[in-house]
């Protein structure tokens, strides 16, 4: 059973540490800011796909949100831009998917 506190909880801490407001996610996730607000009080639930699409921007695997023994280790990126477009959080994605791929790929490489 999918403990929802957590994820909230999770969710938070990840959008808080990545200095994005509730505001920039929601646009970037096409969601209603009032959405995010309550899933992170656990009044509503993240949906699978919006949770899949914050996993990219975060650079974290979608087990951290439901697996509380789950460590994550933030993929650092320098951002000085002060006005935040969507576009920028595609791209932020775009390279954190990338760096979690390559991450994944020397682990495989590591077992053999």
């Amino acid at each position: 059973m999918l403990n929802f506190e957590l994820i909230g909880e999770r969710f938070s801490e990840l959008r808080k540490r990545s200095g994005f407001t509730q505001t920039q996610l929601s646009e970037y996730l096409d969601v209603d800011q009032s959405y995010i607000s309550k899933c992170e009080k656990n009044e509503r639930q993240f949906s699978a796909d919006v949770l899949e699409k914050a996993a990219e921007l975060f650079g974290c695997t979608m087990d951290y949100f439901v697996n509380e023994s789950c460590e994550f280790v933030q993929i650092p990126i320098a951002l000085r831009a002060k006005n935040i477009t969507t576009e920028d959080l595609d791209t932020i994605a775009a390279m954190n998917k990338i760096a979690l791929n390559l991450r994944f790929m020397e682990d495989l490489l590591e077992g053999e």
